[in-house]
């Protein structure tokens, strides 16, 4: 792995946080707040990642998928009281409050997702240097 600033997937992270942001706004329930933003969280911590790492694109997947799950593990316990963050939204709105395994799912789905498109795009990129 090195740092190498790559603008397409900074483009990406910072369309997809465009769109986090939208949803947070005008979606307070349902799938597409609670399930939805978490598939697509996993996709731009991946981008952001991305943005500033040359590195495998596995490597650099579960890294970011260890780092969903932590986080959402960590809301088994009482970690936003600990850090006296109960009151703020914004911290409830990125590290979230209570546990849900559909949010596993939706972190495994969304990098399952990149590393698909991952592999389509390095095909199509070989076809073409062909």
């Amino acid at each position: 792995m090195k740092f190498q600033f790559n603008k397409t997937y900074f483009l990406f992270a910072f369309l997809l946080l465009v769109t986090e942001a939208f949803i947070a706004i005008y979606f307070k329930t349902g799938f597409i707040r609670h399930t939805f933003g978490d598939y697509l969280c996993v996709i731009l911590l991946y981008c952001f990642f991305k943005s500033f790492i040359k590195g495998l694109h596995v490597t650099i997947s579960l890294i970011v998928l260890a780092i969903a799950f932590c986080i959402e593990f960590l809301q088994l316990t009482n970690y936003l009281e600990l850090f006296d963050l109960n009151n703020n939204d914004v911290a409830k709105l990125f590290l979230g409050s209570t546990f849900e395994v559909t949010d596993l799912v939706a972190y495994s789905l969304g990098i399952i997702s990149v590393l698909i498109l991952e592999k389509k795009l390095k095909y199509k990129s070989k076809l073409l240097l062909k």
